[in-house]
């Protein structure tokens, strides 16, 4: 494992506004993963790497996955978000028509840009 290509994913990841730790054994990966991790990136040369071990570590912090519903819920809340509120621009980013966009806010009681 060669420290300063760590640095340099790290800046990497950095500039893309990601929140990281950085770890440089395996150890401290595996207590890593007990936090929000939604992202890892893993030099599989690590000497004392147990791949059973992370494969374990890894399945026991998978979340369920949401509803249908409540990922729409969220996806239509970021893109308004994005927009400012702007429902004619949101619709078209969606693919949607502004009605249905207005039915769907009224359905997930969404406040424009929030």
């Amino acid at each position: 494992p060669d420290p300063s290509r760590r640095g340099d994913f790290a800046r990497a990841l950095h500039d893309i506004e990601r929140s990281m730790v950085v770890v440089g054994s395996a150890e401290a990966a595996a207590e890593a993963l007990s936090g929000d991790v939604d992202m890892m990136l893993l030099d599989l040369s690590l000497p004392d790497l147990d791949l059973p071990a992370l494969r374990r570590a890894l399945s026991s912090t998978l979340q369920e996955p949401d509803s249908l519903d409540a990922a729409e819920r969220r996806h239509l809340a970021l893109v308004l978000r994005h927009t400012a509120g702007n429902k004619r621009k949101a619709a078209h980013i969606l693919g949607i028509s502004r009605s249905t966009l207005l039915n769907k806010v009224r359905k997930y009681r969404l406040e424009a840009g929030r």
